[in-house]
Parts: structure tokens; sequence; C-alpha cells
């Protein structure tokens, strides 16, 4: 057998152990296979048990991960010499990690009296499962499509279109009827630029910290996406994701569903400042929030220096027609922004008000279109 035919039956191999880990139920998105193949080529496993633990490392975030691919792994390669122990390889999340020395605490809020939600930079990748929407939630879908159209204000179009009145005469139309009738103008038509809804901008705050509100703020935004022209949703954690096309499925549950194969750090860590430099850092994205309705939804939870959250959010407010942050922490009446990341963003934010699920949405949306 010569060395490029043992090349592609090894690779047919490894594709072929990929595509039943996916089989047995452990999603496996593309991604993760790059970085399980890349660790094989700079690492060279010497047998099978280091192979194992190459792909336990790569492919893997959790015990129900690790139950379903060690079976399969040895289906495909072999016996594993040592098999993991599950509680030393996947420690509790709930555990605190040890800090090292000068690293800051991590930041937390308080809610009338009670201890807020921690807010992590750590960056893992996982895999949030969000459960269908009950008949609440549907019903909640239905009034915020109704409403949602009421809620996004309006501005002249730069286009000027036909019109039964308007300060410019439509030469063209003009021209085209009077072919008809010989020459002769009977009806003298116009153009005018009609009003037309602004640009809508969700930016859903998925970190851990925010993981029971999360499901809530993306049914919101499949709302939005089914319901306005031009919607741009993004989630951010310690990455930016952008979200719009995945939330155009008809169905909520589908359409959220299929976010967990797209928003690798959702229950993760907190990076509010980073991402959003990287959105306005990208000429495409930034063009998105020129003008529009922008909505941060996020409790504002910053790790560590506030300076790049302060300095992207005021961009955001200068590049938006309003900047509207609804947080899940706002709810409470006793709630004040007096942590870091929120009392240095509250002089460039338009409105901070308290959105924790899709009934506060939808009040919020109400309040929207009385303005």
């Amino acid at each position: 057998m010569t060395e490029r035919s043992l090349v592609a039956r090894i690779g047919d191999h490894v594709r072929g152990f990929l595509r039943d880990l996916h089989d047995q139920g452990l999603r496996v998105p593309v991604p993760k296979q790059r970085v399980f193949l890349q660790a094989i080529e700079a690492v060279g496993p010497r047998d099978a048990t280091h192979l194992y633990w190459i792909g336990a490392a790569t492919l893997t975030t959790s015990h129900e991960d690790l139950e379903v691919y060690s079976p399969t792994f040895e289906r495909w390669f072999g016996e594993v010499a040592a098999r993991p122990v599950p509680d030393h390889e996947f420690p509790d999340d709930e555990a605190p990690a040890p800090r090292g020395e000068g690293e800051e605490a991590p930041l937390t809020a308080t809610s009338g009296g009670e201890a807020g939600l921690k807010a992590s930079s750590s960056e893992r990748e996982r895999r949030p499962v969000f459960g269908p929407a009950n008949e609440d939630d549907r019903t909640l879908l239905s009034l915020l499509r109704r409403e949602l159209p009421g809620a996004v204000p309006t501005v002249r179009s730069r286009r000027r279109r036909p019109g039964r009145r308007g300060p410019w005469i439509d030469l063209a139309r003009i021209c085209r009827e009077a072919r008809r009738t010989h020459g002769e103008i009977v009806t003298l038509r116009r153009r005018n630029r009609p009003r037309r809804r602004r640009r809508v901008l969700l930016l859903i705050d998925v970190s851990g910290s925010m993981k029971q509100h999360s499901a809530g703020y993306l049914r919101f935004a499949h709302a939005a996406v089914g319901r306005l022209d031009r919607v741009e949703v993004f989630t951010f954690g310690t990455r930016l994701t952008r979200v719009t096309e995945p939330l155009r499925a008809r169905d909520v549950d589908a359409a959220v569903g299929s976010l967990s194969d797209v928003v690798l750090d959702a229950e993760g860590g907190t990076r509010i400042g980073v991402s959003l430099q990287e959105f306005l850092g990208n000429a495409r994205y930034a063009t998105a929030a020129r003008g529009a309705l922008v909505i941060v939804l996020s409790d504002g939870l910053e790790r560590g220096d506030c300076g790049p959250m302060q300095a992207a959010v005021r961009r955001l407010s200068l590049l938006g027609h309003r900047l509207l942050w609804w947080s899940p922490l706002a709810c409470d009446p006793a709630y004040r922004p007096v942590t870091r990341g929120m009392s240095a963003v509250l002089g460039s934010v338009d409105t901070l008000a308290g959105v924790r699920d899709l009934r506060t949405a939808y009040e919020q949306v109400q309040t929207l279109v009385k303005e």
C-alpha cells in the first residue's frame, strides 16, 4: 500500500468516527472537528490511549459527552488502557476555581439585598440546550409580533416613490400615461419620500449569569426577525456570534434549538467590552447600528477593565438612533446600577429597563408603542 492511499484510509476512518459521534447524539461542530484534527497533527498520538485523550480534550465538554464518546471511540480504535474517572476529569462547574496571585475577584452585583450572579471571563465552548416554548410563551410571542411594528420609530426614506401627494413631479410616469392618451396629460403624478421603520439591532448576552434568561431573549429575537423588515441579532459571552439567519426559521423551537450548534460560548464567561468592540470593528456589522434602534439585553456584569465596554457602548449610542439597555436585574425596584460596568455606561444609555422574560419584554414593547 502506498503512503498516499494509507493517508486516505486513515482520513476516511477519522471522518467515519466523527460521523458516528454525531449519529450517537454527540454533536461536534466543525470548529471542534478542526481543533481535533489540528491536535492530532501537532501532537502525533503514540497509541490509541494517547489519541483517546486528545479527542476527549477537544471533542467533549461534559460527563454526558464522555459517556457517548468513550464507547464510540473503542468501536473505531480499540480498547483504551486507562478510562477516565468522570469526577476528576470534569469538576463541578459550581465549584470555584482557585485564583492566582493578583487575579481580580469576580465582579458581583446585588439586587434587593441578595447576592447577584457572578461574572466570569472563562472561555469554554458549551452547547446550550433550550427547551420548547410553552403555551404562555407562544401567546406572548403572538402579541409581540402584533405590537413590534408600532414600537419601532420611523424615518423618511431617502428614495422617492410614487405617491398621491408629494413635492416632486413624477415625470417618467406622466410621460408613460400620456402615450396612451395621445400626449394629453390627464393626471399630474407626484413622488414623495415615505416613512419607513428604522433598523433594529439586538445584542443578547448569553453568558453564565444570563443562563435563565437567554432562551426568552432569543425567542423575543425570533419574533422580531420574523415580523420586522431590517433586523440584525448577535449574541455575546466571550465572543461575538451573528445569529440572524438561524432565527429566520418559521418555528420558534426549531430556530432557537438550532443555535446550540452556532453559539459556542453560551453559559460561559463574560467579555462585554471585547465583544462589542469586535462588533464595531467589523464595518459590515457596524452598519447595522447606524441610525438603528439598538437594544442590549444584558445584566451588564463585566469582569476586569470596564474601559473597553464604556468606549464601545458610547460609540454604539452615537451610531444608533436610540440605545436601550434591558437588564433582568432592573426588574427589582430596589436595583441601582452601581456595578463598575453599568455605572460606566449609564451616561450613554437612553433607557435602562427591566426585562427578564417574554412578559416583561412585551411590557417594554408596549411602552415603546405609546411613546
